[in-house]
């Protein structure tokens, strides 16, 4: 059994039916959390402060926020795919974060961790569309992270990238010799990060023993970033 870092926790996990939701409800839980998975739709503006007023107090809010990737020449992109992923993956952001912090900041304790993407630190062909909102995501948690520190209250993220889930590293994906070779050719761990070995992270940097940590972004990609 783990050491219990996260008994008593309550913690909110956005979209917990994919990306990296599955994994992180699970390792939490064995962690000690008290687990509100929600699998509810961000898109609306109020959505996500009804998702929290429903789950009561949240000492751990983590965004997990994930979309298929477009990879659109930046040339053709439209202004349908740039609306849509910066409303999938950055508006409910702001949104969370101001039905999450009230209370934080009154009770002067909390956590938030964003679980995203390092596609954010490092070049890619034909991803600009996804980049671009990864990257809003990131320069939001430094810089709200900076803001909430003096209330004790952590904001950071993980930037990941060659972790295995089944939103972006599905089994048919893994099972291609050319994935592999990729994998070998560009990831100097050489195999995917383990799902459990990010959650595992994940649950560390949303316990007591990260409190240390502000406005920080984690790459988990194996070696991938930096370069």
């Amino acid at each position: 059994m783990p050491n219990p870092i996260l008994t008593g926790q309550r913690v909110l996990i956005t979209q917990a039916d994919m990306f990296m939701g599955p994994v992180l409800c699970e390792v939490f839980a064995r962690h000690g959390a008290t687990i509100i998975a929600n699998s509810d739709s961000l898109l609306e503006a109020d959505a996500p402060a009804a998702i929290v007023a429903q789950a009561g107090r949240i000492d751990v809010l983590v965004a997990n926020l994930a979309i298929p990737a477009p990879t659109t020449p930046a040339t053709e992109v439209s202004e349908d795919e740039w609306h849509d992923t910066f409303a999938a993956l950055v508006d409910p952001l702001p949104r969370l974060f101001r039905a999450v912090l009230p209370a934080m900041v009154e009770r002067q304790a909390g956590k938030i961790l964003v679980m995203g993407s390092a596609a954010a630190l490092r070049g890619m062909k034909r991803t600009s569309t996804y980049s671009a909102a990864r990257g809003a995501q990131l320069a939001y948690v430094q810089s709200v992270g900076v803001e909430v520190a003096a209330h004790n209250i952590q904001v950071n993220a993980i930037a990941q990238n060659f972790v295995d889930n089944p939103t972006y590293f599905p089994p048919e994906v893994q099972a291609n010799p050319r994935f592999q070779e990729r994998l070998k050719r560009e990831v100097p761990l050489g195999r995917l990060v383990g799902a459990h070995e990010d959650a595992e992270f994940a649950a560390y940097l949303c316990s007591a023993s990260a409190n240390c940590f502000v406005g920080q972004v984690f790459p988990v990609c194996g070696g991938w970033v930096p370069r």
